[in-house]
């Protein structure tokens, strides 16, 4: 059975997709719910050689966070003419896949769609900042949505097998429980350019639903803490490391970033069969 790991989000009327725009319309600028030495046997001759040298030097560290996944969106169609740029938060839950809010791939109506999406995006994973050497990077060949809340699960062009992916919880949330935040958001609520590093910040689940729930910051939020644009898919997870961990949801939709609120949370157990179904079924 593949170890899955999967993120959530909302509608694209009310969640953190911020956009960026070329040519016409110029469109309003608002946030959007888008890392042995072997000894010789000298026994047949009555002594054994010295043991080579300890090495002094340690294995370079995991990453932090390294499931964590940025999403960057170029050429997104705008009705009436012209284009966009935008930018969204997700996390490697396979090799193959990663999930992320279902309104982050739409079409020039704004209408959630599956399929080859309409516009370049881009996804990197395994690095804590732009400017970390290594990570990885692959495009978005496929897009399935979620038939009950707004998920999407993005199919990339190429496998990526040496960075650690989120698991999938099959449990349901329980209220009181603590999860992190980390997504690549902008830091502010009107602001195109995102973050350089991501954004990491606890919260504590505070009211359940069926296929979402709600999420309350724990200590002050700030615009470093929290969700803003862009950070729409971002996963709130449990990990006892920050190299691995178990997903419980993903960003869906919030206040304006960094205001008092709670953040609605889509669920990832009330998908995980179907999650799974995806991954096992287009290998």
């Amino acid at each position: 059975m593949t170890a899955v790991g999967a993120i959530v989000g909302a509608g694209l009327a009310y969640g953190y997709v911020a956009i960026e725009v070329s040519g016409k319309p110029p469109g309003d600028g608002h946030a959007r719910s888008a890392d042995h030495g072997v000894a010789a046997n000298a026994g047949d001759i009555g002594f054994q050689p010295a043991p080579p040298p300890k090495s002094t030097s340690r294995p370079a560290p995991s990453p932090v966070l390294p499931f964590t996944a940025k999403l960057a969106m170029s050429d997104i169609p705008v009705k009436g003419g012209g284009v966009r740029s935008g930018g969204c938060s997700g996390a490697l839950i396979a090799p193959e896949w990663i999930i992320t809010a279902g309104h982050c791939f739409h079409d020039v109506n704004g209408v959630r769609v599956s399929g080859k999406p309409r516009y370049t995006t881009t996804v990197t994973v395994g690095k804590l900042k732009d400017s970390d050497p290594g990570g990885r990077a692959a495009i978005v060949v496929d897009v399935l949505q979620s038939p009950v809340n707004d998920i999407a699960m993005a199919k990339l062009g190429a496998a990526i097998e040496d960075v650690v992916a989120l698991t999938v919880s099959e449990k349901k949330p329980t209220l009181g429980q603590r999860l992190q935040f980390a997504g690549w958001g902008t830091l502010s609520a009107t602001a195109v350019t995102r973050s350089d590093r991501v954004k990491r910040g606890q919260f504590t689940v505070a009211k359940l639903a069926q296929t979402t729930f709600e999420a309350e910051h724990l200590g002050g939020r700030t615009v470093e803490n929290s969700p803003c644009p862009q950070d729409s898919g971002a996963p709130l997870f449990v990990s006892d490391d920050d190299r691995t961990g178990i997903l419980v949801g993903v960003v869906s939709s919030g206040p304006p970033c960094p205001q008092r609120g709670r953040e609605v949370i889509a669920r990832v157990d009330t998908v995980f069969d179907w999650i799974h179904q995806q991954v096992e079924n287009r290998l």
